[in-house]
């Protein structure tokens, strides 16, 4: 089967019950400090955007996910890792 390049785009959250001192931060220092006091919560995380060939859309997503994992991209006990697009090139 032909290959095709997709372009996955994935974001590694802090799980709920981790701690996440750079949120905590924005939320106190920025957010509070600078009157927006509406905001009652704040989650960081980190954004990555990688382009690969794969046989299919969820053939890209297994890739992805296999290769974060063995790879220790992020870290299982406290992020969760959420595929947010697969796009064909």
């Amino acid at each position: 089967m032909a290959q095709t390049e997709y372009i996955i785009e994935i974001s590694l959250e802090n799980k709920p019950a981790a701690r996440d001192p750079v949120a905590e931060t924005i939320k106190r220092d920025l957010l509070a400090k600078k009157g927006y006091d509406e905001v009652s919560k704040v989650r960081s995380g980190q954004y990555l955007r990688i382009n690969l060939l794969a046989e299919s859309e969820e053939n890209a997503k297994e890739i992805v996910t296999k290769m974060c994992n063995d790879l220790r991209i992020f870290n299982p006990v406290t992020q969760n890792l959420n595929i947010i697009s697969v796009k064909k090139l």
